[in-house]
């Protein structure tokens, strides 16, 4: 080893012959290399330190300091990309040029304006989209192979509406994370990237179908994420890796260039490591879209924003949640035939626990059979959605779509392979699958399939919480924990969990979000969810950021760089 032109011999101490004047020089060289390296060890280790975990506020601060500019903290999580996921496959595409491209304009920016620059809510934060968000220039792949054949990509033309609110506000977009092909499973498998694992424990599944994200989170691959959410994807998989997932209320956000998998239960919003970033990338994504019909209430329904004023410890006090009944049944409750999945035993003792966190912060917890049974789930299954789901792919690749396919026709003919049926919705049950396109808005069985149905459901999830006097319900987040993908199962089967009883939610379109409610035995984390009428998005912020506060269960997993 030789420290600039010193030998180990001479620098150790050789003879004391061998230290000659002539050699001073050399020495103080050396040590000027040494110490520059010991400075920027301690340099980065300051900055592991300042963003491991950091918040948009603390994140600014460090900004409006000077201390580090948006392209050191953009590099920053590169680089911690670069080390880590490797093991947990979180993101199926970076891109660094991009988002360092978006980092050193903004740098000039500062630069240029100085104490007159005029940030963003997210100004320098960066973040990751969900593989099925349209970002202009990128694939949007949606996890399936057959948007990423060669020649033949799904390649944006411009950015979903989300995307381009979460641009203007100044977020880095650092890429695009992995997912189940079209959203369609409660494990995060894809064709077009295979598996990724929880930052937890890399053998254990993170869920779907917003496990990418609720990964690249958790694991401090970046500051926030996008999920989408038909059933449970952004909350079941938020539960699974101590991070806040929110679910907005049906039109409060658009879904206008997310490629569908049932356009009429799906849903986007933000995925945080802490209930006050949540509310900020909330404040940016929601608002009315004219290509969303769904959103034209969101204008005159919506809470009044900013969502950072619901932000108070304190809002738990006086409050009344309801616990579903047939979300906490166990096996021997469940009658035979029913959809509803039991309560694994691990699971109720961390969810008994978290209700008793809610109850110390001042709420009260109601517990009763009539606290939507069963019956409830049978309001809900009477909607049928599954007819149109072709509609809301056939709208997508119309606005979203490459030149070379518009249409799912189209995209058969380029390629030389059908998209799958049950997303063009040819495998509707007695649907002709060489028919048209069903299409809601035309069909005189829309109101006898979902509009009438939805109402009746919606009318007894509002009455039970009129005749309880409740304010929300609570629940877990899924029904156990998260499983071992490690583990062979029978016939070579493919894990497929963990599951939730919790797809009602988009069924109805009401809010939920869930927070990090403790953890497991084996350090796999527990998520709280909880849910309110529609439009109170705002109180379930300051309801979730009370508890919070109250319980500070978020601890960061301990990564691993080895295979």
């Amino acid at each position: 080893m030789k420290f600039s032109g010193v030998t180990r011999r001479e620098f150790l101490g050789g003879s004391a012959a061998a230290v000659s004047v002539a050699l001073l020089p050399r020495l103080g060289l050396a040590r000027v290399v040494l110490a520059g390296a010991t400075e920027a060890e301690s340099a980065q280790d300051d900055m592991d330190r300042d963003l491991l975990e950091v918040t948009i506020p603390k994140l600014h601060a460090f900004y409006e300091a000077k201390k580090y500019t948006t392209t050191q903290v953009t590099r920053w999580y590169l680089s911690r990309i670069a080390r880590y996921d490797r093991v947990y496959r979180s993101m199926i595409h970076v891109d660094s040029a991009g988002a360092l491209a978006t980092a050193a304009a903004q740098d000039a920016a500062a630069t240029k304006s100085g104490a007159q620059l005029k940030r963003g809510l997210l100004w320098g934060v960066p973040i990751v989209i969900k593989a099925n968000t349209s970002v202009k220039g990128l694939v949007t792949s949606a996890g399936w192979y057959g948007y990423l054949v060669p020649g033949h990509e799904l390649i944006a033309p411009r950015d979903a509406t989300v995307v381009a609110k979460l641009k203007a506000a100044g977020a880095i977009i650092l890429g695009q994370t992995n997912m189940p092909d079209f959203a369609a499973s409660d494990a995060n498998f894809s064709t077009a990237f295979g598996r990724t694992g929880n930052a937890y424990d890399v053998k254990f599944s993170p869920g779907g179908s917003s496990g990418g994200t609720v990964t690249a989170v958790a694991a401090n691959f970046c500051v926030l994420g996008t999920g989408t959410d038909t059933a449970n994807s952004i909350r079941m998989p938020a539960g699974t890796s101590s991070v806040v997932g929110v679910l907005p209320t049906r039109g409060l956000t658009s879904i206008a260039g997310i490629h569908p998998l049932n356009w009429l239960l799906d849903n986007t919003g933000p995925i945080a490591r802490n209930v006050t970033d949540a509310a900020i990338a909330l404040e940016v994504m929601a608002g009315a879209d004219p290509q969303d019909a769904r959103t034209r209430d969101a204008g005159a329904r919506a809470p009044t924003g900013p969502y950072t004023k619901y932000l108070n410890a304190g809002s738990l006090k006086d409050k009344r949640f309801g616990v579903p009944a047939f979300i906490v049944q166990s096996g021997n409750d469940i009658a035979p035939g029913a959809s509803s999945i039991a309560l694994r035993p691990d699971t109720r003792a961390l969810f008994l626990k978290a209700v008793e966190a809610l109850r110390a912060a001042g709420a009260t917890v109601v517990v009763d059979d009539a606290i939507l049974p069963s019956s409830f789930l049978e309001l809900v299954g009477a909607i049928k959605t599954q007819p149109y789901t072709g509609e809301g792919t056939e709208t997508f690749l119309r606005d979203y779509g490459p030149a070379e396919y518009r249409s799912p026709a189209e995209y058969a003919r380029a390629v030389g392979s059908p998209l799958p049926a049950f997303v063009r919705g040819a495998s509707s049950i007695g649907r002709d699958p060489n028919a048209p396109t069903l299409r809601i808005e035309n069909d005189p069985q829309a109101e006898g399939n979902v509009w009438g149905p939805q109402r009746q459901a919606v009318a007894a999830y509002d009455e039970t919480l009129d005749r309880f006097k409740l304010d929300g319900l609570v629940y877990p987040s899924a029904q156990m924990p998260p499983n071992d993908e490690m583990i062979p199962l029978a016939e070579g089967r493919r894990s497929d969990g963990p599951h939730s009883n919790t797809g009602w939610v988009n069924a109805i379109g009401v809010p939920a979000i869930v927070v990090p409610g403790g953890f497991y035995a084996n350090g796999l984390p527990f998520g709280l969810e909880l849910s309110a009428k529609r439009w109170r998005d705002g109180d379930l912020v300051g309801w979730s950021f009370a508890f919070e506060q109250a319980t500070k269960f978020r601890r960061p997993p301990t990564l691993t760089d080895k295979r």
